[in-house]
């Protein structure tokens, strides 16, 4: 009885974990599905390459400009701003914040 009850709890305790991470969005695939018609990860094209912005920007900046690309490209020191204002949930801009985030530093 008592291995029944340990086989079920972790079960459900697999089941829980594989929920969770299922929720999580990939940065990637949300990047491929607003992004990568104008940027690149390492790449320039029509934007900056996902390299470039990681290496110029906190993660909070980054949070900022997807947010509102209108509101900051002045204060990011830039002459106009091409990038539409998306409309993606608050953990789709997380997970491409951090996606974008994670090429600072890398060659």
């Amino acid at each position: 009885m008592k291995d029944e009850l340990m086989r079920i709890g972790f079960i459900l305790i697999l089941t829980f974990c594989s929920v969770l991470f299922a929720q999580e969005l990939d940065g990637k695939k949300v990047f491929e599905t607003y992004c990568w018609g104008c940027h690149h990860q390492k790449a320039e094209a029509f934007g900056p390459s996902f390299k470039e912005i990681a290496s110029k920007r906190t993660l909070e900046e980054i949070q900022a400009y997807i947010i509102e690309p209108k509101a900051m490209y002045k204060a990011f020191g830039y002459k106009r701003s091409a990038m539409p204002q998306l409309n993606i949930t608050d953990k789709e801009r997380d997970s491409i914040a951090k996606y974008i985030y994670s090429y600072k530093g890398s060659k």
